[in-house]
């Protein structure tokens, strides 16, 4: 108690306002700086923002039917190229959400992937990396759907997944061996 009255007798003493005047303008006065020192962005931070925007204002390209192995290199590495990721076979260009699932992002590891399983999971385990529904619970199931509706809602549907038969007239070697 002694070491509080010594204190609120300093700041009424030295700067000639109450205690809690003091301590409204100091708070106050935090928050300026906060505000002000957070409109000024160092050079690089504002070349990588900038750099962000220009990736996000791309129109979305339309990949069409390719195989697993040719989604892989769409996983962010190459700043040129879309960021996509697919759900249940479906691709989506989820490059608007570059800071989610580009390198270094939360969810970089589902980029260029089909990451049913690891959603329908949420698991973020390499193993799970993968179309493979098989075996999966009728609450996980519910999950990956509820997933789909949400890519469906906010991205861009660019393509779909292949298997790795499909042959250059788009049928694969399983169906021409039923026709």
């Amino acid at each position: 108690m002694a070491m509080y009255t010594m204190v609120t007798d300093a700041i009424t003493q030295y700067t000639g306002l109450s205690p809690a005047a003091f301590f409204t303008i100091s708070a106050m006065m935090v928050v300026v700086y906060k505000v002000v020192s957070g409109m000024f962005v160092a050079a690089d931070d504002y070349m990588a923002v900038k750099r962000e925007q220009e990736y996000v204002q791309r129109e979305p390209v339309q990949v069409g039917n390719i195989t697993e192995d040719e989604l892989r290199p769409y996983n962010g590495s190459d700043p040129s190229k879309p960021l996509l990721m697919a759900i249940k076979g479906k691709i989506y260009d989820v490059s608007r959400s570059r800071m989610f699932y580009g390198p270094g992002g939360p969810y970089a590891l589902f980029a260029g992937r089909d990451a049913s399983r690891a959603l329908a999971l949420m698991s973020f385990e390499a193993s799970d990396l993968t179309g493979n529904i098989e075996g999966l619970s009728a609450s996980e199931l519910e999950v990956l759907e509820d997933w789909e509706a949400k890519f469906e809602e906010k991205y861009v549907k660019v393509g779909q997944l292949v298997s790795e038969e499909t042959t250059s007239t788009g049928v694969t070697q399983d169906q021409t061996k039923v026709e």
